[in-house]
This record gives C-alpha cells, sequence and structure tokens, in this order.
C-alpha cells in the first residue's frame, strides 16, 4: 500500500498518525530525501531505510500521537560507528534528517437540515479539513445538483437521506462529532434534541432556534424526556457568535461556523 492511501485509510478509522520523510541527506544513507514512512497505532506503511533511523523514528511517532496537541519536528542522525542508538548502529558514513508530521483525527461535523441555513454552513464548513455529514429527511435537499457548490470541498463529506427517522444517524456518527440541529420541522428538532442527549459520545450539540422554541423545547426534554437539568445544558442554543443579528442564511451560516471553529480550537487547547 501507497503511503498515500495509508493515510486514506487512518482517517477512514479515525486513527492518528505521524508521516515520517526523510528531509535531508548528506553523504551515504540508506533511502534518498523524500522517502516516507507511515506510522499508525500498531502498523506502518512504507520506509526511510530501516535499522536503528526507522526504529528511533517508530517510536518517537508513537510518543507524538499520544500527546494532546503534537507539533511537527526535525530528527537528526549521524551514521557512523562511533554512534549507537538505541536501536543499534548504522555505518552508512552519511547524515540523515527526518520530518515527523503528526497526522490528528480530524474534526466531524453533522448538520442536521439542509435548507437554505443549513446548505450556506455546509458551503462553509466544507473549506474545513473535518469529515462533514450532511442529514435530510427531505430528498430534494440532497441532489447532486443542489450539492455540486461543494464539488471542490476540502472536507470529506457523507450525505445522509433519512426519510422516517433521522435521528437513527446519530449513532453511526463517529465519536466526538459535533451535532449542528437545525430541521426545517421543529418535532424533528425536538426528536434530535432528545436522541442526541441519549448518544454517548457525541460532542457539542447545537439548535438553532429563538427563545420561545427553546423554553418548550427544555420543558418536554425534562418532562416527556427524563432528562436532567445538566444534560439539557449540554444543547447550545442560540447556535452562533453572540452579537451577529443578521438574519440571511449565509450571515447565520457565518456566524454558526466561526462559533464552531471556536469550538474546536478550545477543545484542542
Amino acid at each position: 500500500m501507497t503511503w498515500v492511501a495509508a493515510v486514506a485509510r487512518l482517517r477512514e478509522r479515525r486513527e492518528p498518525g505521524v508521516l515520517v520523510t526523510v528531509a535531508t541527506v548528506r553523504g551515504h544513507a540508506p533511502r534518498r530525501a523524500g522517502a516516507k514512512l507511515l506510522v499508525g497505532r500498531t502498523e506502518t506503511w512504507g520506509s526511510i531505510g530501516g535499522g536503528n533511523i526507522e526504529a528511533v523514528a517508530i517510536d518517537r511517532a508513537r510518543e507524538l500521537t499520544g500527546t494532546a496537541c503534537p507539533e511537527p519536528e526535525l530528527m537528526e542522525f549521524a551514521l557512523n560507528d562511533k554512534v549507537a542508538g538505541p536501536h543499534g548502529v548504522q555505518c552508512c558514513g552519511g547524515a540523515v534528517t527526518v520530518l515527523l508530521e503528526p497526522l490528528p483525527v480530524v474534526e466531524a461535523v453533522a448538520v442536521f437540515g439542509v435548507g437554505h441555513v443549513g446548505l450556506e454552513l455546509a458551503r462553509i464548513l466544507a473549506r474545513q479539513h473535518l469529515d462533514l455529514h450532511l442529514i435530510d429527511s427531505r430528498p430534494d435537499m440532497l441532489t447532486g445538483e443542489r450539492l455540486g457548490v461543494l464539488a471542490d470541498a476540502v472536507a470529506q463529506i457523507h450525505v445522509h437521506h433519512t426519510p422516517l427517522l433521522p435521528e437513527e444517524v446519530l449513532g453511526e456518527l463517529p465519536p466526538g462529532t459535533h451535532v449542528l440541529i437545525m430541521t426545517h420541522d421543529h418535532a424533528e428538532d425536538a426528536a434530535l434534541c432528545d436522541a442526541a442527549l441519549r448518544t454517548a459520545g457525541l460532542g457539542s450539540i447545537g439548535l438553532i432556534g429563538s427563545a420561545a422554541k427553546w423554553a418548550r423545547f427544555r420543558r418536554r426534554l425534562a418532562t416527556e424526556g427524563g432528562h436532567d437539568t445538566a444534560a439539557i445544558d449540554r444543547i447550545k442554543t442560540p447556535i452562533g457568535i453572540p452579537g451577529i443579528a443578521g438574519k440571511e442564511p449565509a450571515t447565520i451560516a457565518l456566524s454558526v461556523a466561526a462559533d464552531l471553529l471556536r469550538t474546536f480550537e478550545r477543545a484542542g487547547s
């Protein structure tokens, strides 16, 4: 498997990894500059030359995947018999610098309701490096023609048409997915709020709507749903940056996206 395919596999598994690249070579070395090795939790793909260089790089890569906010770093190796590494000696006679680039698990976002605001939000989020799930009970909201504006997305787009019970998608989402509820139907929104609070492992939960709508939902979530105050308070509403009062779909979407990116940064720090 090529390292490119292996990166895609790690992303699909939602597993962190580290891409190790031979950055510079002076003198003789096992591999030329540009050789790559991808390190996952338990597997590796490719090679930067084997021996001590590769073993030390793998050890350090796995240390990086265990840290909260890993940064790229360089490692230097002298390849002569006077330098003994923890995994032996390499006597090629040259020197090698390798670059370790952490590949963290990307954020995942699920947008329930791809109406006017939902589509504008998808257009913004599609420019981010994340997994974007778009869910709607209306097939006409998810046509290829309508979603064609996402054709050049950086994000990986996952489309879910759920004509009956969109809340069933919640159980299929990756752990830590941030959920935004903005469907066309208040009853559908209410069911999604209830189901989201019952789904373990989700990230943030946001609901679009007015204060009056949320007051009704809170009562129902407590009385009919049996949720306590702490659980209900997990749902953020209104969503978006406070103080941005515009009601145009693009304005709302921009506010919601900015608030969500701020949530990502807070979680990362």
